[in-house]
């Protein structure tokens, strides 16, 4: 397990990470270089170190009044992935040639209405960054980490000066690294922009001079003419094609992340073997006491979980609800761990725009059919009957839910007219995929789980329920669960944190090893805590363990919940009602699924965990 553990943890640093098939493009000298523009998204902000908003906008918004292409703005392809994640990538009119410098030139002219203006300000100061993207690499500012030179994604649309005025940045300085292969080929290995808030204006003779010292202030109250400019200058470097991703993934303190999985992974793994420990020393003494019992009277005067044998595999209730949850829980299960083999091996490149959306939509669609058969084969256990209305819930019920939500959040997108509105025709491909692959294969699975038998039970249960007698505080729903939840989460907290700072702050994640290990941590910790919970519940002669199962290892959710609100509090300062509305729904959506997948996890650890304890003792 340690070897194991050390091999992922390792992984996660490794470079390699490209597409196998991907091939770099090489340019010829004068060559043009293809300059793309995505969408806006807010930064960071380094001053009040937080985030202002969370609504992307499309590059060609009219109100921001970008220079256009000639022939118009063209929208290039883009992964299924790429487009939920609200990339919306566009052709642009910068004129970029391989090895050509170009000093002062000249893009175009706008003129911002006072009702643009205002727009603009706003997003300004909401600390927005443009987006550009050159032989797939992201443009992005040069940021100094110590001595470590890095690129931090996109760079800001303006400035905010000293007097709180906003300005727009209308010179931007492209810097372009290249590397010359041996054949004399050249290829894109970084990408940088400068950009500068300048009142530059054409002379008489339609030349231009770059560098002047008056900033560009958009009025409301009137009017504003603009003159956007741009440079281009290409320096030879020696960064191969292989590692030019470099410098974008940076992890500031990785030493902090380090040490919290060591922390993790010491703390887990002690708890885990005391608690395992406790409980298998328990359970032989248990079982060699029940075993050597031979008297009725003697049973009847005992007390323990022996007591509950005739009760325990009684069916719980709302069984089809349960069933749909588990069958969901393990499509989510083989999804996440095939995605994360997936990113472990390399197969999911930074440069593929959206890969890991996409391949998350492939593995949890074609998963559909365990799903089925999982949550037939659980719902026949439990006894139920209704097969059609299971083969039904199944593949509806789960993904109804998050798809109705998540609807319900695109309208607010359209509402802001933001480029994260997913368009139409997206949601009928989505629909499409779910209707069309993913709900025949959990039919099919479901088919094959009726066919199965039961799982058998080692005791036999009775017709009249056995009287719960009451139970201590500890065992309650509530503190019980709530309890339940810590240990999972404190597996997981930390890259769940890394992973708000890749959502919210857009920037790349890559740390799937770390991503790996902390899941196998939180799925031992579920698992343990789970039995341990069902075993108290059964000491204590309370036989309704199947739902406080599942909710005790969904618990871990509550907290994952808790943490997106901290964030929200600590971390962001989102001003419009339109971005706290979609955050918090985002948030819930994730804890929803959460809450299935680990709950799925903990039920099916504890439901095997009591066939085997129930199968180790005699029952007269």
């Amino acid at each position: 397990m340690l070897n194991l553990t050390v091999l992922f943890v390792l992984a996660s640093v490794c470079r390699a990470f490209y597409l196998p098939g991907v091939s770099p493009t090489d340019y010829e000298a004068d060559q043009r270089v293809p300059l793309l523009v995505n969408s806006l998204t807010p930064s960071y902000s380094s001053q009040s170190r937080n985030v202002k908003s969370i609504i992307p906008y499309d590059y060609y918004n009219k109100n921001f009044n970008f220079c256009k292409p000639s022939e118009g703005p063209k929208h290039q392809s883009e992964s299924l992935g790429s487009i939920l994640f609200g990339d919306r990538i566009f052709n642009s009119p910068f004129e970029l040639y391989m090895l050509r410098n170009e000093s002062c030139k000249q893009l175009c002219s706008s003129t911002y209405t006072a009702q643009q203006a205002v727009f603009v300000n706003r997003k300004i100061r909401q600390e927005y960054n443009l987006n550009w993207l050159i032989d797939g690499l992201p443009a992005g500012t040069e940021t100094l980490d110590g001595n470590e030179i890095y690129y931090s994604l996109g760079f800001p649309l303006g400035q905010v000066t000293e007097d709180r005025v906003p300005i727009l940045n209308t010179h931007y300085n492209i810097i372009v690294e290249y590397h010359t292969t041996r054949a004399g080929k050249h290829r894109v290995v970084g990408v940088s922009v400068d950009p500068y808030s300048e009142r530059n204006k054409p002379a008489e003779d339609g030349s231009i001079t770059c560098g002047s010292e008056e900033a560009v202030e958009l009025t409301v109250t009137d009017d504003t003419q603009v003159v956007f400019t741009y440079s281009v200058t290409w320096v030879p470097s020696s960064t191969v094609w292989a590692t030019r991703w470099d410098k974008y993934l940076h992890v500031f303190n990785p030493s902090i992340q380090w040490f919290s999985l060591a922390n993790s992974i010491i703390s887990v793994l002690f708890l885990t073997g005391m608690v395992a420990t406790i409980l298998l020393r328990t359970l032989r003494k248990d079982i060699a006491r029940y075993n050597e019992i031979d008297l009725t009277e003697e049973i009847q005067e005992d007390s323990g979980w022996k007591l509950v044998h005739g009760d325990v595999f009684r069916s719980p209730k709302n069984r089809m609800l349960l069933s749909v949850f588990l069958g969901s829980g393990a499509q989510l299960f083989f999804m996440g761990g095939a995605t994360l083999v997936f990113a472990l091996l390399g197969f999911l490149s930074p440069s593929n725009r959206g890969s890991l959306t996409t391949v998350m939509i492939v593995f949890y669609t074609f998963f559909g059919f365990v799903g089925g058969y999982v949550s037939a084969r659980f719902y026949k256990t439990f006894g139920g009957e209704a097969f059609k209305l299971n083969a039904i819930l199944t593949p509806i019920l789960v993904p109804g839910i998050v798809f109705s939500v998540f609807v319900l959040l695109n309208f607010f997108l359209i509402f802001a007219h933001s480029s994260g509105a997913v368009p139409f025709g997206t949601m009928l491909a989505l629909i499409a995929i779910w209707f069309v692959i993913s709900i025949p294969l959990s039919a099919l699975g479901s088919f094959l789980g009726f066919k199965r038998e039961a799982f058998s039970f080692p005791v036999r249960t009775n017709q009249i329920p056995r009287q719960i007698p009451t139970q201590p505080k500890s065992l309650r729903l509530v503190p019980s669960v709530l309890f339940a939840g810590i240990l999972p989460f404190c597996a997981i907290f930390i890259e769940v944190y890394y992973i708000y700072n890749s959502l919210w702050f857009h920037k790349v994640y890559y740390m799937f090893g770390f991503l790996f290990v902390c899941c196998l941590l939180m799925i031992m910790t579920t698992a343990t805590v789970t039995v341990l919970l069902t075993y108290f519940l059964l000491c204590a002669e309370n036989y309704h363990w199947q739902w406080r199962a599942f909710f005790a290892a969904g618990a871990c959710s509550v907290y994952i919940l808790l943490q997106a609100v901290v964030y929200l509090v600590f971390k962001l300062s989102l001003g419009g009602f339109i971005s706290n509305v979609l955050y918090i729904g985002y948030s819930v959506l994730l804890s929803f699924v959460v809450f299935v997948l680990t709950g799925s996890i903990g039920f099916i650890v504890a439901f095997f965990f009591v066939r085997k304890i129930y199968g180790s003792i005699k029952i007269d």
